[in-house]
């Protein structure tokens, strides 16, 4: 923080990074027609993560009205549930269960993220517009606005991410969600661009979340609703702004009292790309199995190696795993592993288990599996190192590539191939690859929870990029309501 502070009570300009998110928010035109396919994609899969999340207890108690048994009739229906909410509450449900599993779209720059967060805000204000409209008689908002609200909020965070790095200061990225929830919300419920500016100025004072529930020794289960906290906030932030309350206009910048002074180190807000598609254009899927980004092509690499190791798991002296400075800081854990959030945030655990069984599933990282001695007995043997153009490549805007490479030794000298995998397959340069794969996925996570009936129209209007941007947001999101 400045350690001296300028009284002077002349109201500024608003901060040009206000400024900057609403007038993109507003005025943009996505004409990209790769852009709009591929937030088509984003939406199944991101729909399909929440579903597939229902299984789990664990995130089915966290569902629901904040208190038991109010419902709003006539809501926004959450989909695979019973519920029916208001918007607030509607986008903390399904951003809750998008992220629930750790399997929905990725973003890695020097702030990593999942955009696809926000779709709890884009779905229940576009679902909540859309009802509101019906009943004075006025046309609800199709699905082509949730495809172009997607792909401004992965925008936003992303291009925020690009440059700011809100980790290194303890801060946790879901303040990126909030605050593109915010704008695009804003922007859905028809605020003007005043409105836009002072919601999007209130999400930047709410400051953020620490990072203390991802980290050891107190990861746990809030990582995995913290950011359908942050998109609901994103939604009643909106909401108070179209009432005309005020905002901030040096939120960010204010000596003192603003973002950057108090939270942000006293750094300055780099942000040296102009918004357009970029984010969703190079957004990462998270397709084969649900493990923490920077841990996928590790967990490629293991299952690659699993035929070669998988009988003589007691013959092994050492595991070499090399990978990027960013995964050295989030996922490298030794000790105990206290619960799931623990588990498949642990490069460690993840590769033994693709070691041991040659896949990798969210039962993986339960209870019932995690007892399983193998696991630990492997975790033990394993030395976890930066490879410093792992690194590099990591961040070059031109490969955005996340290496990692396994390479198993045993104690007769004998030893395995080192596997090094440099992009994932949900990454951009495997994306022919991956959709076939993105497809697959989705209904499977269909099948977890919806009739075979409903499955099937579901899939068919998905599979038509015309037929579902025409259709009314109301009438897809009822197309997901527990049969």
């Amino acid at each position: 923080m400045s350690s001296v502070i300028v009284h002077n009570n002349m109201r500024p300009e608003y901060d040009m990074v206000l400024i900057d998110i609403a007038d993109y928010v507003l005025n943009y035109k996505v004409k990209s027609r790769t852009s709009l396919n591929t937030a088509r994609y984003a939406l199944m899969d991101t729909i399909g993560c929440g579903l597939l999340a229902l299984d789990y207890p664990a995130c089915t108690k966290m569902l629901g009205p904040v208190v038991p048994g109010v419902q709003m009739p006539g809501g926004t229906p959450v989909p695979g549930t019973a519920y029916e909410l208001d918007p607030v509450q509607a986008a903390l449900n399904i951003g809750t269960m998008i992220r629930w599993l750790d399997f929905n779209d990725t973003w890695l720059a020097a702030e990593w993220g999942h955009p696809s967060d926000n779709l709890g805000a884009v779905l229940a204000v576009a679902d909540y517009v859309s009802r509101r409209n019906v009943r004075s008689g006025e046309k609800p908002l199709t699905m082509r606005a949730v495809l172009e609200a997607m792909i401004k909020a992965h925008e936003i965070q992303g291009v925020i991410a690009l440059e700011n790095s809100f980790n290194r200061v303890g801060l946790d990225h879901v303040v990126l969600v909030r605050i593109a929830s915010t704008a695009v919300a804003a922007k859905i419920l028809g605020c003007t661009r005043e409105e836009v500016i002072n919601a999007v100025s209130h999400a930047w004072i709410d400051g953020s979340a620490l990072r203390t529930y991802r980290h050891a020794p107190n990861t746990g289960s809030r990582k995995s609703w913290a950011a359908g906290d942050a998109t609901s906030r994103g939604v009643k932030l909106a909401l108070i702004a179209l009432k005309g309350e005020m905002g901030y206009p040096s939120a960010i910048t204010a000596q003192g009292w603003g973002f950057q002074d108090v939270l942000f180190a006293g750094k300055r807000l780099e942000i040296n790309q102009p918004y357009n598609t970029y984010v969703m254009d190079n957004v990462l899927f998270k397709l084969s199995f649900p493990a923490e980004f920077h841990a996928q092509t590790a967990v490629e690499a293991a299952i690659t190696l699993h035929p070669d190791v998988s009988n003589k798991l007691d013959k092994i002296s050492r595991i070499e795993i090399e990978t990027q400075e960013a995964g050295i800081r989030i996922i490298d854990k030794q000790g105990p592993l206290d619960n799931p959030a623990d588990r498949d945030h642990c490069i460690q655990y993840m590769v033994a288990v693709a070691l041991i069984k040659g896949s990798l599933h969210a039962n993986d990282y339960e209870d019932k599996a995690a007892v399983d001695p193998r696991i630990d007995a492997l975790r033990n043997k394993m030395i976890v190192t930066e490879n410093k153009k792992f690194s590099t490549d990591y961040l070059d805007p031109k490969k955005r590539s996340i290496g990692n490479s396994v390479q198993v030794f045993f104690k007769d000298g004998a030893k395995t191939r080192r596997i090094a995998v440099h992009y994932p397959i949900g990454h951009r340069r495997r994306r022919k690859e991956a959709i076939p794969v993105l497809i697959e996925k989705f209904k499977r996570n269909l099948a977890t929870r919806l009739s075979r009936k409903q499955c099937g129209i579901i899939e068919q209007l998905c599979a038509s990029q015309g037929e579902l941007e025409k259709t009314a947001v109301n009438e897809f999101l009822d197309l997901f309501r527990l049969p």
